[in-house]
């Protein structure tokens, strides 16, 4: 077999699952790269089937990763968000074109997985694998697989937002959010909000950002709109849509730079359920140039 054209053909699933794993494209991309030499020094007369091969070892190559990671994020200032897949005009990049399909709410949810279960879930529901292979990936029973991701689903239905909500209704609720911040309403806003709302803010060490998760919808508002009168004279401001892993967010811009991406998720009654600000210019870097919606979408 042609090794390298194997490889490159699985790349974009690798970087997909990879990415969903760890909710970052550096660590994604350095995860297929290790993925990539194992490939190169395997026995591959005794690789029967290159896809299921390749997603095994890339999974186990990730949760290794995630449990460094999440020893990392102990010590990261202030509550830690998944990076942004920020689409640009010109489509995305095509390594993370599939990982763009897993939106940032389902990430961030994922939190609460164990490793071994958060591989079982994204193995079965994003990729379809087979409890075989599942169970092969991982070193399981098939019934223990089943069970993980049973749980999981469960877990994931407990964190509040509604995934794969339509995306006329996310972009109509942050539009009525933006409305109601800029004319500075806050009763407006704060009806927006589902009661157990959360609202979290990354800005790492390096950008202002609550340093815990707001919780509810006064506190939301309250501190969310305080900052942005702060900010108000930061210089000059600018707000775009655009699409982040695949849902309508904004990109607010300060003097042409990026200042952050948002995006949010809503409940099953239509209200936010989960505000998602991300401020951390290292998580910001491979924001794209130009949104892909045009600045009338968000009137």
């Amino acid at each position: 077999m042609d090794l390298a054209a194997t490889f490159e053909a699985q790349r974009p699933q690798l970087t997909s699952l990879c990415y969903r794993m760890l909710g970052d494209r550096a660590g994604a991309e350095d995860a297929v790269q290790e993925t990539w030499l194992r490939w190169m020094d395997a026995d591959h007369a005794r690789v029967e089937n290159a896809s299921a091969w390749l997603r095994r070892v890339a999974t186990n190559i990730a949760i290794d990763a995630l449990r460094s990671a999440r020893q990392r994020r102990e010590t990261y200032v202030g509550p830690w968000l998944p990076e942004p897949l920020v689409r640009s005009e010109q489509g995305p990049e095509d390594a993370f074109e599939l990982a763009q399909e897993c939106e940032l709410a389902l990430v961030w949810a994922m939190e609460r997985l164990g490793e071994e279960e958060r591989a079982a879930f994204i193995l079965r529901e994003a990729f379809d694998a087979g409890y075989d292979e599942v169970a092969a990936a991982l070193g399981k029973s098939e019934a223990a697989c089943r069970q993980m991701v049973s749980r999981a689903h469960k877990r994931l239905q407990e964190s509040g937002p509604k995934f794969d909500a339509p995306e006329a209704e996310v972009q109509d609720l942050i539009a009525r959010f933006f409305a109601a911040a800029t004319a500075e309403d806050g009763a407006a806003a704060i009806k927006l909000f589902a009661p157990q709302a959360v609202a979290i803010s990354d800005g790492g060490r390096k950008a202002r950002a609550a340093r815990r998760v707001l919780t509810g919808p006064e506190e939301i508002v309250h501190v969310m709109m305080a900052v942005w009168r702060k900010s108000a004279g930061d210089g000059d401001l600018s707000i775009e849509p655009c699409v982040a892993n695949g849902a309508p967010g904004v990109i607010r811009r300060v003097n042409g730079e990026v200042d952050f991406v948002l995006t949010l998720a809503p409940d099953t009654e239509n209200r936010i359920a989960w505000l998602y600000v991300m401020r951390n210019p290292d998580k910001l870097s491979s924001v794209a140039e130009r949104a892909l919606f045009g600045p009338e979408s968000v009137r």
